[in-house]
């Protein structure tokens, strides 16, 4: 039988939003069986709690957002993908601002502070989403399914215009924290150039610099990359944390094109199909 777990002890960590540009202080608190993956907006008279599942994502432009009410937490996905790979079932996140921090780009410094808290098994099962058809959404050429698979794994086509990159392919299994910490955790979020002052103009990208941001332009790319394959890493890395809104997904992920709204729709209906 495989237990729920959560955190052994609280964790901190400080840094800037990726989107927001604010500095945020973030904690990590331990959570009773259960609870599930919760954020707490610190910052508000009531502390408004907001449960990281996928009924409750109103937004995935350019980040996925959850939110109860008015009030909402948004670029969950990296440290969700984090949790997925820590095997973490129920946690507390107390935020003071509207975003966790982004850190390098990557899940890679979620992952340490986890492992920094250290893991507690708890005493109940834990509930695992083993997927038993095949779940699909498409739109036009993008899609993204899931079937049933003895584990986890994901196989993620990319397909960019730009001849730089053009199409990445990359398929990973997950079976161990390690390797998802050497293969995926370390892959960092990307931008073309060009796109950086559109977004600032929408009040997006406002903490994005070249140390949390792999840019690429019409040259070349503006900082060193880790993998040759760093973008399709990175999207298998989001589309962990997306579907971690469902669950603990045990299936084969196949995706092409998708992004969080793709994403976060088959977490939508995996999710239905299991509460």
């Amino acid at each position: 039988m495989i237990k729920q777990k959560t955190i052994a002890v609280d964790v901190s960590y400080t840094g800037i939003g990726l989107h927001s540009g604010t500095e945020v202080n973030m904690k990590l608190r331990p959570a009773p069986v259960d609870t599930g993956i919760v954020f707490i907006r610190t910052d508000l008279p009531e502390k408004t709690q907001i449960k990281a599942i996928a009924s409750n994502v109103t937004s995935t432009l350019r980040a996925t957002t959850i939110s109860n009410g008015d009030v909402k937490i948004f670029t969950i996905e990296h440290l969700m993908s984090a949790l997925f790979a820590s095997d973490i079932d129920n946690c507390y996140i107390e935020i003071d601002s509207e975003e966790p921090p982004v850190t390098d780009g990557s899940a890679n410094v979620f992952l340490e502070l986890l492992e920094k808290a250290g893991i507690k098994e708890q005493e109940k099962e834990a509930d695992i989403i083993t997927i038993d058809k095949l779940y699909r959404i498409d739109d036009k050429e993008r899609f993204i399914m899931v079937l049933p698979y003895d584990g986890f794994r994901v196989s993620f086509t990319s397909v960019n215009p730009h001849p730089l990159i053009g199409i990445q392919y990359h398929d990973f299994e997950f079976t161990s924290k390690d390797l998802y910490k050497k293969e995926i955790a370390i892959a960092r979020t990307i931008a073309y150039e060009k796109e950086v002052e559109a977004l600032r103009k929408m009040g997006l990208g406002l903490g994005g610099n070249l140390d949390n941001v792999i840019v690429y332009n019409d040259e070349g790319w503006m900082n060193k990359l880790r993998f040759p394959d760093e973008l399709v890493r990175h999207k298998i890395l989001d589309a962990i944390g997306d579907l971690r809104l469902a669950g603990r997904i045990k299936g084969h992920v196949i995706a092409v094109k998708s992004g969080h709204e793709l994403n976060t729709k088959l977490a939508k209906k995996i999710l239905a199909d299991f509460t």
